[in-house]
């Protein structure tokens, strides 16, 4: 059972309602088809449970559900409130536009709110500074700064680390990410990716296929899609995928086209593409992933997992200061004999 989210890496958080899984805060279950997902309050995305993991808490979800007053439902999708804080979402036998409005509308209209106010702390710091400035110069000096810092954190915010099938890891800025295309392949999963790496007065071109092709391209689209979507757009994002007739349909389409051109006619370019196709792009990846672990390929769900874990202890231990963790193994081994001798 795993605590983190395999997407950012968050806390998932924890839950003492449902004794068979204690973990999150917010819960999604299908009875019929046997699914469970932990949602993750930070990204919104849906983390698949564990097959293992799944059978007990699936039916004490379903009888937690129906013993609460506190819920919403409509025909197939239905929302609960545990008076101890877990949240539970029901899932029947919906049609997918109803289906992915709950499942991805959280994700894309808090994408959208953290920008918003992002932009907001920009311009009260910006005000601050200027209304509040002794001197020109002084308050001029932190404009500039504080408008770097922004720039900086926000940029930071849009950068990705890549690790190939080799052991090898890609460091991309988010202005690098923007000359990321997507083009057919033959092999699975039908497209490749090129990422352009800049060195120096020129950008190091590199095409990457199967496997490594599906997980840089999950790993990026949130990046691209960083300020979510209205209401509407999620709409007509799901409309595409709909129109295409599956996940996998519109992948290969948006693979194929040789539309979304840069300056000089090149097609490809994920960025060209409008904001309700980028978003059907990342909901299609993240259905494909998951219809593949559905159909018996559940230890990439679990090694995804995992590296999420390792994620989360990494950044843990950068937060300490040096030399933490031996303090803390000293002193627990000295509170052990004290109490062995008393």
């Amino acid at each position: 059972m795993y605590s983190t989210c395999m997407f950012c890496a968050k806390p998932l958080g924890s839950n003492e309602v449902v004794e068979t899984f204690p973990v999150g805060r917010r819960l999604a279950f299908d009875e019929a088809r046997g699914r469970l997902w932990v949602v993750c309050r930070k990204c919104e995305r849906w983390n698949l449970s564990p097959l293992e993991e799944r059978w007990e808490a699936v039916e004490d979800c379903e009888r937690l559900f129906r013993s609460t007053r506190v819920r919403v439902s409509s025909e197939h999708i239905g929302l609960a409130r545990h008076p101890e804080g877990l949240e539970l979402v029901r899932i029947g036998r919906p049609l997918r536009p109803e289906f992915a409005a709950w499942r991805y509308g959280d994700q894309f209209g808090r994408r959208r709110r953290r920008h918003i106010l992002y932009g907001v702390g920009v311009g009260v710091l910006v005000g601050g500074v200027v209304v509040g400035g002794a001197a020109v110069g002084i308050g001029g000096a932190l404009l500039a700064q504080s408008g770097a810092f922004w720039h900086q954190l926000i940029h930071a915010r849009g950068s990705a680390k890549l690790r190939t099938d080799d052991g090898a890891e890609i460091k991309l800025s988010y202005e690098e990410l923007l000359s990321t295309r997507i083009r057919p392949a033959e092999e699975e999963p039908g497209f490749k990716l090129e990422l352009a790496k800049a060195k120096m007065w020129r950008k190091n071109k590199t095409w990457h296929e199967g496997d490594e092709a599906r997980r840089f391209a999950a790993a990026i689209l949130p990046k691209l899609n960083a300020f979510g979507g209205k209401r509407d757009t999620v709409r007509h994002a799901v409309g595409a995928i709909e129109a295409a007739g599956h996940p996998s349909q519109l992948i290969a389409a948006l693979a194929t086209s040789n539309r979304f051109n840069n300056k000089k006619g090149v097609p490809g370019y994920i960025i060209k593409m409008p904001g309700p196709t980028k978003l059907a792009l990342e909901m299609s990846l993240h259905e494909e992933q998951e219809r593949r672990a559905l159909e018996g390929e559940l230890w990439l769900l679990e090694e995804a997992w995992k590296d999420a874990e390792v994620v989360a202890a990494i950044s843990d231990d950068l937060l300490l200061p040096e030399g933490a963790k031996d303090f803390v193994r000293e002193h627990r081994a000295e509170g052990e004999r004290r109490e062995g001798g008393a």
